[in-house]
C-alpha cells in the first residue's frame, strides 16, 4: 500500500473541494492515485458534496442524559432552526419528538401488577371476540350464498304444474 505526503494530501483535497471542485476521477487520471483513496480522502475532509458521509457520531447510540440535553436545547427552537440543530447534530426531528414525549411521561405512575394483568386479560378478550366476529363473519356470509343459490335451485326446477296454466284453443 502506497503512502502518500500530508502536502500532496492537502494540495489535492483542497482541488477536489469547493469552490474548486475538481472531480475525483479528474484528479486519479492527472495524479496517478486511485478514485478510492480520493473518494475517502474527501470523506474523511467531511465534505458535504461526497455522496457517502460519515455521521459525526454515532447516531441512535445516545445516553439518556443526552437524549435530555437534546430536549433541552430544543424546547424553545422554532422549526427552521430545528432542522438547523438536527443536521448540525447528525439527528431528526421526529427523534427529538420521540424524546420529547418520553420525557413528558417520565413521572406518570406505572400501573401497578394487578393493573397489568387486567390489561392483558382484556387484550385477549378482544382477540377472542375478533376471532369470533370473524368466523361468525364467515358463516353468515355461507349461509347467504346458500339461501341464494337455494332460490336459483327453486327457480330452475320449479313444478310447472304450481305455474299458471294458458289454455290453448279456447273458444268463446
Amino acid at each position: 500500500m502506497k503512502t502518500y505526503s500530508n502536502e500532496l494530501k492537502a494540495s489535492i483535497l483542497t482541488k477536489m473541494l469547493p469552490p474548486n471542485s475538481v472531480s475525483v476521477p479528474t484528479l486519479a487520471h492527472e495524479h496517478g492515485i486511485p478514485r478510492d483513496t480520493l473518494y475517502g480522502w474527501r470523506r474523511q475532509a467531511g465534505d458535504p458534496t461526497g455522496l457517502v458521509t460519515t455521521p459525526a457520531g454515532p447516531v441512535g447510540v445516545l445516553s439518556s442524559a443526552e437524549k435530555f440535553a437534546a430536549v433541552v436545547e430544543t424546547a424553545t427552537l422554532n422549526e427552521l432552526d430545528l432542522g438547523a440543530y438536527c443536521r448540525r447534530k447528525g439527528l431528526f426531528a421526529e427523534q427529538i419528538a420521540t424524546w420529547r414525549s418520553a420525557c413528558q411521561r417520565a413521572n406518570e405512575p406505572q400501573p401497578t401488577h394487578a393493573e397489568r394483568r387486567e390489561q392483558r386479560a382484556e387484550r385477549e378478550q378482544i382477540k377472542q371476540l375478533s376471532k369470533e366476529l370473524q368466523r361468525k363473519d364467515q358463516a353468515l356470509a355461507e349461509a347467504a350464498a346458500l339461501l341464494l343459490l337455494q332460490k336459483k335451485v327453486r327457480g330452475i326446477w320449479e313444478d310447472p304444474a304450481d305455474a299458471p296454466s294458458v289454455k290453448r284453443g279456447a273458444s268463446k
